[in-house]
């Protein structure tokens, strides 16, 4: 589909921002999503993957705050040693919250060695603990930031200010959508956006058209998802014809105007959309088994259970990118009583992705990402009278895991330090794991580019190398 080329960005995004949250302004970003490309000769997407791709979607599980490495997947006994032991750290080891006398903190958790593979795994992981055959633990990555803001700019846009598109953008510039029907690139976020807002899902630079489609987690996810009481498809389909029909004569005396050429169509699209999209956001259609796997109707898994729901029937429908956000894992303190409530609100909806994905045959080409924009520190001030331990941020270790979309199912790569300061086995940046991410949905970072403000511009921002440990 190439009817858009000439039409001007800045007025496509003027006019897709005045849309609002509504099925248009969803209809129009999935419409002109088919096909935009840049206007200075680039390394144009095809729709098609640079190489043999092993996944064909993604779904990524952003855990915003930054979970605890040493609380989740990576334990330390050496932390229980030097339990309340007083240090200092300086330097650009600390961030704003640091102050005071530091002391190490050990895990509240027990950890246990669980599947085939023996992945370390807090006793708290209940049901992931049984998927850890599937999963790939990454433990050698490392942020560039322990500010929540830069740091969830950085690991959704590879940028730490913002501004820049996010890898879902990314992956739907390179590889077009499955389902012209439907949004390629959707965010299910909470209640309270993560700390940047919407331009973590953003399309930076790139046309409007990649920005990600966020579904409202309250109320109905899409506005003027049904007609008006009273007004029945014939009656839509008839207004749009007659629409149409007045538009086209306007646009026969103004050629060269595709602004209203492209409205049109995204009128056209949203009328196709109120059929296909109340059935996938009707999880009810789900058997009584599989909503009781995902935690829906329980208080405390509820929430997340759906969004798991929904990302699985989203990429099954052809959604390229869905990206869940989970939190707030910024647990400074009280970090029992904090991450322990966390992970099991989590817990058994992703477990249940996973195992959803996998009966269905469709986790061998989806690959699920699993992260927070940082890690955390072994140690903590003493807070509440000496009874509350947390931690504080880390760019310098944290855990991410991968599974499906041709990764190592049960292996851990990488490792941390004895007391989960620092990577010091496998370690790469972050724009490395973008890297490796484009790369298992077939896409070349180097190749994959746009030209914007007098350079061609990437998602790793100047170049990285795959991880390939984590390949299969």
């Amino acid at each position: 589909m190439n009817q858009y080329r000439k039409l001007d960005i800045h007025s496509r995004r003027e006019m897709l921002y005045g849309l609002g949250a509504s099925l248009g302004s969803v209809a129009l970003t999935s419409l002109l999503n088919a096909d935009e490309p840049a206007s200075v000769p680039t390394d144009t997407p095809t729709g098609r993957p640079h190489f043999p791709a092993k996944a064909k979607r993604c779904i990524f599980l952003m855990m915003e705050g930054g979970p605890s490495q040493i609380d989740t997947f990576d334990p330390k006994p050496e932390l229980s040693k030097r339990h309340l032991q007083e240090f200092s750290r300086s330097g650009d080891e600390q961030s704003a919250m640091s102050s005071g006398k530091r002391y190490f903190v050990k895990s509240p958790f027990e950890f246990r060695k669980a599947g085939e593979c023996g992945a370390d795994i807090c006793t708290e992981w209940v049901h992931l603990s049984k998927r850890v055959d599937d999963i790939c633990f990454y433990r050698g990555a490392q942020a560039e930031s322990v500010n929540h803001p830069t740091a969830c700019y950085h690991i959704n846009t590879g940028n730490r200010f913002g501004g820049d598109p996010a890898i879902g953008a990314w992956t739907t510039y390179g590889l077009g959508t499955i389902n012209e029907n439907l949004p390629g690139f959707v965010v299910l976020p909470r209640s309270s956006y993560p700390q940047g807002g919407a331009a973590n899902w953003s399309n930076g630079f790139l046309p409007a058209t990649f920005q990600g489609t966020p579904l409202r987690p309250q109320g109905s996810p899409i506005l003027d998802l049904r007609p008006p009481s009273g007004v029945s498809r014939e009656r839509q389909r008839n207004n749009l014809d007659l629409l149409t029909q007045l538009n086209n004569s306007h646009l026969q005396q103004r050629t060269g105007r595709t602004e209203l050429e492209a409205r049109m169509k995204s009128y056209e699209l949203a009328f196709r959309m109120q059929t296909e999209i109340p059935d996938i956001l009707d999880l009810e259609g789900e058997d009584k088994s599989t909503l009781e796997m995902y935690g829906i109707g329980s208080n405390k898994t509820d929430a997340f259970g759906r969004k798991c729901l929904l990302a699985r029937r989203l990429v099954e429908k052809g959604v390229r990118f869905v990206q869940a956000y989970a939190g707030n894992w910024d647990s400074h303190d009280y970090i029992q009583r904090a991450h322990g409530s966390l992970i099991r609100s989590v817990d058994q909806p992703i477990a249940a992705l996973l195992k959803d994905l996998k009966r269905r045959d469709m986790l061998k080409d989806t690959l699920v990402f699993f992260c927070g924009e940082f890690g955390r520190t072994p140690d903590n001030g003493l807070r509440g009278g000496g009874k509350s331990y947390g931690r504080d941020h880390n760019a310098k270790a944290m855990t991410m895991w991968f599974a499906g979309g041709g990764v190592r199912g049960g292996h851990t790569v990488g490792a941390t330090d004895e007391i989960g300061l620092e990577a010091v086995e496998n370690v790469h940046p972050l724009r490395d794991v973008h890297v490796t991410l484009l790369k298992l949905l077939g896409l070349d970072d180097n190749r994959l580019t746009y030209y914007h403000a007098g350079r061609f511009k990437q998602l790793s921002q100047f170049g990285g190398t795959a991880i390939e440990e984590l390949i299969a």
